[in-house]
């Protein structure tokens, strides 16, 4: 993979953290600092979402930046506040992270063959 795809997907990845940090302190904080938290989070989170664009197509950044926030909030659920995880949850997660793979190697191959 080149430098260019692995800094796109750090940007989404990125991206989809701190959308999972804004929700966790919208749970977390009280008062004032609630939403400053949620509106700082979610301005980092569009500026990784839009620079991962740049690298990768709009489909491969939004799905990785999902794919991120799903699994790192429901992470978050269980750890920070003991919310349960069905086996159901995890069976889609599984599928949302081979949907990912998926889709990642299906464009590269698209753009080898097209080269």
């Amino acid at each position: 993979m080149e430098g260019g795809k692995k800094r796109g997907y750090g940007c989404a990845i990125s991206a989809g953290l701190n959308a999972a940090l804004a929700a966790v302190s919208a749970k977390f904080f009280s008062s004032q600092l609630r939403y400053a938290l949620v509106i700082f989070f979610n301005v980092v989170m569009w500026g990784c979402y839009v620079n991962s664009m740049k690298s990768l197509s709009s489909l491969q950044a939004t799905v990785t930046n999902f794919a991120t926030n799903f699994l790192s909030s429901g992470l978050a659920g269980f750890f920070l506040f003991e919310e349960a995880l069905s086996a159901k949850w995890f069976a889609g997660a599984l599928l949302i992270v081979i949907g990912v793979i998926v889709l990642s190697k299906s464009s590269i191959e698209k753009k080898t063959h097209q080269s």
